[in-house]
């Protein structure tokens, strides 16, 4: 074999690695679900601690709300994204598992200036977990996660069932997930108003004093906070009750209800 040959046939075998080195260099590019509606919404799922195996399901359950509900969601795993051009014509941001610190500072200034500017976040269970360090980003979600026990079984009093996220629960939930404790309580200093508590009584590890909000919403800095802690397990996102939970998070969120 001909040297010119060999340069080929190397430049042949090379290139898929080649590929995957770019992309992993260049992160996950972004993808679109959805019948081209006016309302656009971003699913942003990035990790940089742990990664939950329960994403792809969390995608492919709001990949289902896109086309029931007529709206177009791009789905990324890439921070780069977060600029003010970009980030304006999303009604909402949702923060699907997402963990650990995912921006550096020109990021984090962009996103703080969406919500300023009216937009919507949706933060779902280790939303909580990300960007420690951040404080403006611990007060849009209500409170940061400290710790967990074990997946098992609980049951959820809903404080407020006026909301599109719990109007179709009933008052006691039972149900299995991860229970995340807080840090501080997101209601503690009336910042947040409750959707749903967990009560600790029905299960192990609960460490909130018996006022345990595990879902809550509320208007922060010129934009629209929901987040709920539930949603740690793969079974969550075929849930229907858990589904319809996270829509209503949604519409608030994204104010598609006006």
């Amino acid at each position: 074999m001909d040297i010119q040959r060999r340069r080929i046939l190397a430049t042949l075998l090379l290139a898929p690695l080649m590929v995957a080195c770019q992309q992993q260099q260049t992160g996950p590019q972004t993808t679109s679900t959805g019948n081209g509606g006016a309302v656009k919404l971003l699913v942003f799922s990035k990790t940089a601690a742990f990664r939950h195996a329960s994403i792809p399901d969390g995608i492919a359950a709001l990949r289902q709300f896109a086309n029931e509900h007529h709206v177009t969601m791009d789905f990324t795993e890439d921070s780069s994204v977060f600029t003010p051009d970009h980030l304006k014509q999303y009604r909402a941001v949702i923060f699907l598992l997402t963990s650990g610190n995912v921006f550096d500072t020109a990021q984090e200034d962009a996103f703080m200036q969406y919500i300023q500017q009216g937009g919507g976040y949706v933060g779902i269970h280790s939303a909580s977990d990300t960007e420690h360090g951040w404080p403006w980003y611990g007060n849009l979600v209500g409170a940061f996660f400290k710790e967990h026990p074990a997946v098992q079984q609980a049951t959820v009093d809903v404080v407020d069932r006026s909301q599109p996220s719990t109007s179709m629960l009933p008052e006691r939930w039972v149900r299995s997930d991860e229970w995340y404790n807080f840090a501080t309580n997101p209601a503690s200093n009336n910042s947040v108003h409750v959707l749903l508590k967990v009560d600790e009584s029905t299960y192990h590890g609960g460490t909130m004093n018996g006022d345990h909000p595990i879902a809550w919403y509320h208007e922060y800095n010129g934009g629209r906070a929901w987040y709920t802690a539930m949603g740690h397990t793969s079974e969550s996102y075929h849930e229907p009750l858990f589904l319809a939970h996270i829509w209503g998070g949604i519409a608030y969120a994204a104010r598609l209800a006006e």
